[in-house]
């Protein structure tokens, strides 16, 4: 996993040095798929089963633009100054899986959308942080709630962290939010995907007519940062980082 979450970092680390005005979607994914497949390693994401079974993801990375919280699908748009643009990519190695996110602003942010994305940032950091033996998901859930809180941030529910091994999508979840439930308790070996998402207004979101790309229903921007970590007798360590 750890070969598979470095992959996963360069890979943002790539895409982000091509974030530009007048740049595609497209463009960033087919460098991202190239990237990858040179890597020897799979992306994860193309081909992922949804919610429609007769669209499958067909992209190598999700590209999810202002207001568009995940899984968005590149194509032909357009970059512009003053998007914020949220990446998310996933890839495999030898069948283990690596997932990370990471939102980004096109050019200089307004102060209030770069605490957004600072906070979101911050937030994950804290849940990485609660991700210690003997505690349990409850704790990381709180640890993330509890960054966003002060800033009034909506809290996407619809769509939560979750564990991370030979398949992307494993048992157990991780909520951004507190459930009341204390959860799995946290042991070495313990492999999560911890990713909070944010919104500037209400945490309610949809799914979007292509199946994929899901939404703020009220319009407000969104910021979504994800890594990919294990629970060691010493505490979490990052496996989506260079």
């Amino acid at each position: 996993m750890r070969r598979a979450g470095r992959v996963v970092a360069e890979v943002l680390a790539l895409v982000e040095g091509e974030i530009r005005p007048g740049v595609t979607t497209g463009h960033l994914d087919r460098i991202a798929e190239a990237h990858i497949r040179s890597a020897g390693a799979t992306p994860s994401f193309k081909g992922y089963p949804g919610i429609n079974p007769r669209r499958p993801f067909p992209a190598s990375i999700c590209i999810s633009i202002d207001d568009e919280i995940v899984h968005g699908i590149p194509g032909e748009r357009v970059i512009r100054a003053g998007q914020v643009v949220s990446i998310d990519a996933g890839a495999i190695v030898d069948g283990w899986h690596g997932d990370a996110a990471r939102t980004f602003f096109v050019g200089e942010p307004p102060a209030e959308v770069a605490r957004l994305i600072e906070t979101t940032r911050a937030a994950m950091m804290a849940g990485i942080a609660a991700a210690l033996p003997g505690n349990h998901i409850e704790d990381i859930s709180a640890a993330v709630e509890d960054v966003a809180l002060p800033h009034g941030y909506g809290i996407v529910r619809q769509f939560v962290g979750h564990g991370i091994g030979t398949q992307m999508h494993e048992e157990p979840q991780v909520p951004n939010y507190r459930t009341g439930r204390k959860g799995r308790k946290l042991e070495p070996g313990l492999c999560l995907a911890i990713e909070p998402m944010f919104t500037m207004g209400a945490y309610q979101a949809h799914v979007l007519a292509d199946d994929w790309t899901v939404s703020t229903v009220d319009g407000s921007l969104a910021a979504h940062f994800e890594h990919s970590i294990a629970v060691t007798e010493h505490g979490p360590e990052i496996l989506t980082a260079i």
